[in-house]
């Protein structure tokens, strides 16, 4: 959703209360997505008004490890069992490489939106990668605004639905209902990250997802976003259960894509900012006053996945609150300094996030035959 409209949910809300935070598909008090005064985040949403998440399993210093212990790598190959499909993990890559060979101008929106939507859907509820962010409609037959695909986050942010639906369409006429959107999501992330890093990055990424059946826009207020504090951050990726290396390290997906200008407008000239003086006078000028303008998220290397987010970090010259908010600390030196220590680092952050899964029973979870609606609807 573009700043302005959410401008204007906040002029509405200004006049009709803070119960309004609880209303039927309206969330604004979401982690980090809105740059708002302290004390009119307060009027707005003030304790116990926000979208309450059961406690994180762990201690703030000792993570729990992520879970998915039922996944196997090589998952589809395994002759004999219901879930034999050889063709699948190659299908997928061909369908991201197709999209990109097709418009290599767009290789970098191919890949932040592959990522993203496995970032999204991981991240998103307390059940990790279940396809949910997929879905328009549900068992419970809500609107399509009411699904996490049409979250304020989300919403007209995520792309590349098309890529994962090529992937699934193929993947149907060789091996009908047995390869799962989830597993079809993460496998694109994986093969993206390695097309677009040009080798240099190979996730192992193992299989054996379910499908969700259900998908609710206020569930997309767990996504940290561009204006969330280094505490915010931390805390998002703690309950979950990965670490603030992990947190730093993921971030580094930065280093290619594109923003809207109004995820940081006001880091802009003449509003006061940490970021360097000329490099945001260059924005101002690409964002012409327009927030709905986008801008590469690296300026040095758009296209290219690599470890120069960090040395963006440190030259403050990265785009949002939220990048800014790494540079105090100390792996951001490490990772800009040494770029395959981080690569390393990627992959296996890369493999967790995608362990984050309640592998769901046959009667919990599905195989979808389309990936953007639950079986019999």
């Amino acid at each position: 959703m573009a700043k302005q409209q959410l401008a204007v949910f906040i002029t509405l809300l200004a006049f009709v209360g803070p119960a309004a935070c609880q209303q039927k598909g309206l969330h604004i008090c979401f982690n980090g997505w809105l740059k708002v005064p302290s004390l009119l985040s307060y009027l707005l949403c003030p304790p116990g008004s926000r979208t309450t998440n059961p406690p994180p399993t762990s201690s703030p210093t000792t993570p729990a490890p992520p879970s998915g212990a039922e996944l196997s790598y090589d998952y589809y190959n395994n002759n004999g069992s219901s879930s034999y499909c050889p063709s699948a993990e190659s299908l997928v890559k061909d369908a991201v490489k197709k999209a990109i060979d097709m418009d290599p101008g767009h290789a970098a929106n191919i890949y932040s939106s592959s990522t993203e939507i496995f970032v999204c859907d991981d991240m998103v509820n307390f059940q990790g990668c279940d396809a949910s962010v997929l879905l328009n409609t549900t068992t419970s037959k809500d609107s399509p605004t009411d699904t996490e695909r049409e979250g304020p986050p989300n919403k007209n942010s995520l792309r590349g639905f098309e890529v994962i639906d090529a992937a699934k369409a193929a993947i149907e006429a060789a091996c009908p209902r047995t390869v799962s959107c989830a597993d079809i999501v993460a496998f694109a992330a994986r093969d993206a990250s390695s097309l677009l890093s040009y080798g240099s990055i190979n996730i192992r990424m193992a299989g054996g997802r379910l499908d969700g059946r259900v998908s609710f826009a206020n569930e997309t207020d767990q996504l940290p976003g561009p204006f969330s504090s280094l505490a915010q951050l931390q805390s998002s990726f703690r309950e979950k259960g990965l670490t603030s290396d992990e947190m730093v390290t993921l971030s580094g997906a930065h280093s290619i894509g594109k923003a809207h200008c109004g995820f940081f407008s006001d880091r802009l000239p003449p509003n006061p900012s940490t970021m360097d003086y000329a490099f945001a006078t260059e924005l101002e000028v690409k964002c012409e006053d327009n927030e709905a303008n986008m801008v590469d998220q690296d300026y040095q290397t758009a296209y290219v996945l690599d470890n120069k987010f960090y040395e963006n970090v440190r030259a403050n010259k990265v785009l949002f609150d939220s990048d800014d908010a790494l540079k105090t600390v100390r792996e951001v030196k490490q990772n800009a300094e040494y770029p395959e220590i981080w690569e390393r680092k990627f992959e296996k952050a890369m493999e967790n996030l995608g362990r984050l899964v309640d592998v769901k029973s046959r009667r919990e979870g599905e195989i979808r035959e389309t990936c953007w609606r639950v079986n019999g609807y």
